[in-house]
């Protein structure tokens, strides 16, 4: 990996996470970075997205990028609940 030059602040953190979650489809980079509403350089943003796939916040794909996670207790329930066929 090569040397990290900027780390990510938390309002960039949230303001990526905002855009994320309201995105009813995939996206990819260039269109997130349309849709924020400041610049933010391209390694910062994928330092962003990098974290938020391993706190599996994402899902990161060559067809885009897409918010996944989803907090609701009932969710959570039928998950464990359910089986696999």
């Amino acid at each position: 990996m090569s040397q990290i030059i900027h780390y990510p602040s938390l309002k960039t953190m949230l303001m990526v996470e905002k855009v994320l979650k309201t995105a009813d489809v995939m996206i990819s980079r260039e269109e997130l970075k349309r849709r924020l509403p400041n610049k933010i350089m391209h390694q910062t943003l994928n330092l962003i997205l990098e974290y938020m796939e391993g706190r599996g916040l994402i899902i990161d794909s060559h067809k885009g990028i897409l918010w996944i996670y989803n907090p609701s207790p009932k969710l959570k329930r039928a998950i464990e609940n359910g089986r696999e066929l």
